[in-house]
């Protein structure tokens, strides 16, 4: 599934050079294109952009998005190409 970026967002822009699809836009809160996000599938073992954000929760899965990591991996793939 997507990440979802709430509005508890400071717009600190941290995450968003982290995104090896480039799925994060500026904004506030910031936005991540599901149609992109891969939840870093193949680039790392996690979202990288959760793990670089200051705030606590605020990127999560987003409910409205849901992927398996087969799915993940298989748009990663078609991105990367």
């Amino acid at each position: 599934m997507a990440m979802l970026i709430t509005d508890t967002c400071t717009a600190c822009d941290a995450c968003r050079s982290e995104c090896p699809t480039e799925a994060i836009t500026a904004g506030k809160p910031y936005v991540i294109d599901p149609e992109l996000c891969v939840e870093c599938a193949t680039f790392y073992d996690s979202p990288e952009c959760v793990a670089m954000c200051p705030v606590s929760n605020c990127i999560i899965p987003d409910p409205n998005h849901r992927e398996s990591r087969e799915e993940l991996e298989a748009k990663a793939g078609r991105l990367d190409a």
